[in-house]
């Protein structure tokens, strides 16, 4: 059985790398495989074989066999156990435009344990539409209908100056965890889970390390 150790005692590099390993082992899986050893993982992501071992030490207390390695099935199931996958939790979303239409679309959140029940805007062509089951609500209605769902999760994907107003709306009606695609700081309590998505941080270092193979090509 796999071990039920808090995620707040493992790092954040440890949490962020166990999606790579479930995807690697479930096509691993798929393509009828058995087992597989620490090394072959390392070698095939490209990480370090002793932070493989000891990633998966945190969420598995069954040991790799000799010769044989870890039991594909066990290491998947204890991945999603360790990150509440085999639990769907529920969740809202704000903004119903590019971005948010898109993330609204996207079915495979459901293979990560987030099930999007519905979506909130303020545009009066896109309220009472749907995208993928997804109904769009009218955003005035945020905090009660989010209270009235006891959704603990809310996705922000408005414009930058909408932001807060949201996540204050969110936080009236009980989510206690925001994902933020806004280009916002938001200003929260401390018991409020956020994880901030900056994509104009991503794509400036992705500019630079651009710049950086052209220059080295030269």
């Amino acid at each position: 059985m796999g071990n039920n150790k808090e995620i707040t005692n493992v790092s954040k590099a440890t949490i962020g790398r166990m999606p790579a390993y479930l995807r690697y082992l479930k096509e691993k899986e798929g393509a009828g495989e058995k087992t597989i050893s620490s090394t072959a993982i390392a070698e095939d992501l490209r990480l370090n074989a002793v932070q493989v071992r000891k990633d998966l030490a945190v969420i598995s207390s069954v040991a790799g066999k000799p010769k044989l390695g870890f039991e594909i099935r066990e290491l998947i199931r204890d991945i999603n156990r360790f990150l509440g996958y085999d639990n769907v939790t529920e969740a809202v979303l704000v903004g119903a435009g590019g971005l948010g239409s898109a993330l609204a679309g996207y079915g495979g959140f459901k293979n990560y344990g987030l099930n999007i029940v519905a979506a909130f805007d303020k545009s009066p062509e896109r309220i009472g539409r749907t995208i993928n089951g997804v109904k769009i609500f009218d955003a005035k209605d945020l905090t009660h209908t989010v209270r009235r769902l006891n959704v603990l999760i809310g996705i922000i994907a408005v414009p930058g100056p909408a932001a807060q107003e949201v996540a204050d709306e969110l936080v009236a009606g009980g989510v206690r965890a925001i994902w933020n695609f806004a280009p916002a700081h938001l200003a929260l309590p401390p018991d409020i889970a956020v994880k901030n998505e900056d994509m104009a941080a991503s794509l400036a270092i992705l500019s630079k390390r651009l710049a950086e193979i052209l220059y080295n090509e030269k």
